[in-house]
């Protein structure tokens, strides 16, 4: 599998430049999820990156991608049936 280095930016990995895995079609995955051990026995804390374009380049486009922190969460995913109209 192929890996690419992502920078995170916010949260407590603001800063870090993290080899994350690309996926099927070369892209890293929507959202990152890092899951941080408590000392007391309850269930892990886990934060929330969200995959957002990278600064833009020479043209104006976005080079490449990288994580913003999402203190909210993951985002709640609305179904898209085809067969609907749009709204």
């Amino acid at each position: 599998m192929r890996s690419e280095n992502t920078l995170f930016t916010g949260g407590p990995l603001d800063g870090r430049v993290l080899p994350v895995l690309l996926g099927p079609t070369g892209l890293p995955p929507k959202t990152y999820e890092i899951p941080v051990p408590r000392d007391d026995g309850r269930p892990p804390e886990v934060h929330v990156y969200l995959r957002v374009p990278g600064p833009p380049g020479r043209l104006g486009l976005p080079r490449g991608w990288r994580y913003a922190y999402a203190p909210e969460g993951r985002p709640a995913r609305r179904l898209n049936w085809p067969w609907r109209g749009r709204r």
